[in-house]
């Protein structure tokens, strides 16, 4: 395999120290395996955890290929996973109501009904000195799309590199790059089916009262339908529960379609979404993915002791496709 800018140090199904040999050694970013995903640390502070394998409640809301826990700078858990008001939300997930073959719905990855992700690969990355990644191959699958002996069918290809940074001072990166290649034709993607057109990457984090909203122009009040707030968005509040203010910004980059996406905000009980497509779905290609990329900031204290339009520009000088071969 040929592989630029990165060296391969692990594949998914080796040992969890495999990881270890090599040049990973100079490098405190540690990508560990367990039986049910991956865990991220930085030395011996926990940064994520990736959900490789399904869960349920009970058998309901079966769901893969998500972020849950999500960890502040000074240990908080910033995520939740089957919060009792939307038990489908999930952490930081990608997901979609509509997903269409034809004139055929192929399940809800959103609401986690009748969708599997098969999470056949995962490669452990070194991109440089200050940081490494977790690079999954997907394969979405349904039990509404099968073969002549009633095995489901792959129909799109999702390839999805998830990069964590060293933390600077008081914030870290985390980077999202998704693609996504139909395996099908006539494959469409969208967004749920009203006028809110919520779907895509999304946070679900805690909603403390007195949580601040704020983008590139300043403080912003959701609403029920989506919302202009520019390429990044920050929440910050007492998001771990210890009284302390702590926040997360979602970044935008200038090479998704629609830049800036509008935004679906929610004060309580929901999730926090930078729309794409919207209600109206979009054509999959079968020859050239379609690549979307988001940064997270995690930071300590609120907005005004980030410089989030700078590291928005910092963001968006990267090239289109980082990971590319």
């Amino acid at each position: 395999m040929l592989v630029t800018s990165v060296v391969i140090i692990a594949l998914a199904g080796c040992s969890p120290n495999a990881n270890q040999a090599g040049p990973a050694t100079q490098n405190p970013i540690n990508i560990s395996e367990t039986g049910q995903g991956f865990s991220i640390a930085e030395g011996e502070e926990q940064v994520l955890f990736y959900q490789r394998q399904h869960k349920s409640m009970d058998g309901k809301y079966a769901r893969a290929n998500y972020i849950h826990p999500l960890y502040g700078l000074d240990g908080e858990i910033l995520s939740e996973d089957f919060p009792a008001d939307h038990l489908h939300h999930r952490g930081v997930f990608w997901a979609w109501h509509q997903v269409w073959l034809g004139d055929k719905k192929l399940g809800d990855g959103w609401a986690a009904i009748d969708f599997f992700w098969d999470v056949y690969d995962a490669e452990i990355l070194t991109i440089d000195s200050q940081s490494r990644a977790l690079k999954l191959h997907v394969y979405w699958k349904s039990p509404l799309l099968t073969d002549a002996d009633g095995k489901q069918q792959p129909f799109v290809k999702e390839t999805t590199t998830i990069r964590v940074h060293l933390a600077e001072g008081d914030i870290r990166k985390i980077d999202f790059q998704i693609e996504l290649l139909a395996l099908k034709d006539n494959m469409r993607l969208g967004g749920s089916e009203d006028a809110k057109g919520y779907g895509g990457f999304t946070t679900r984090i805690p909603l403390p009262d007195g949580l601040a909203f704020t983008g590139t122009n300043g403080p912003v009040e959701p609403t029920n339908l989506s919302v202009e707030a520019g390429p990044w968005l920050d929440f910050s509040g007492n998001l771990g529960g210890q009284g302390k203010t702590s926040g997360l910004a979602i970044l935008c980059h200038r090479s998704l379609p629609g830049y800036p996406q509008r935004w679906i905000l929610r004060r309580k009980g929901s999730a926090q979404n930078p729309v794409f497509p919207g209600r109206d779905p979009v054509p999959l290609s079968r020859e050239k993915p379609l690549v979307l990329r988001y940064r997270l900031i995690i930071h300590r204290g609120d907005v005004n002791d980030v410089n989030l339009d700078k590291l928005q520009a910092e963001y968006n000088s990267l090239p289109e496709a980082l990971f590319d071969k």
